[in-house]
């Protein structure tokens, strides 16, 4: 039984890891986006919200994954982040 459920799960791997591969737009933070939000979300999150979210509301998300959330996200960071989503993905005012 136990070989069973090892070899279903090594099956499943390689398919799990090709869904959570999302690629965002380039830009200056794209590092600090992957390497601070994927580690808890897919970054599917960031396009799925795209079309709703201004500045202030990217903002405010970060803010929510921070205090909400417990992200461990430094101020440097959340700038990068904040600029980032706000340049690719934020929706004019």
């Amino acid at each position: 039984m136990i070989r069973i459920v090892a070899a279903l799960l090594l099956l499943a791997t390689p398919a799990l890891a090709a869904e959570q591969t999302v690629t965002l737009k380039p830009g200056a933070g794209l590092e600090a986006v992957e390497q601070n939000c994927s580690g808890c979300h897919s970054l599917d999150y960031v396009r799925m919200n795209a079309p709703f979210l201004t500045a202030d509301a990217w903002k405010a998300e970060i803010a929510k994954m921070r205090g909400g959330y417990m992200a461990a996200v430094d101020d440097e960071d959340a700038a990068k982040i904040l600029a980032y989503l706000t340049a690719s993905y934020g929706v004019p005012k």
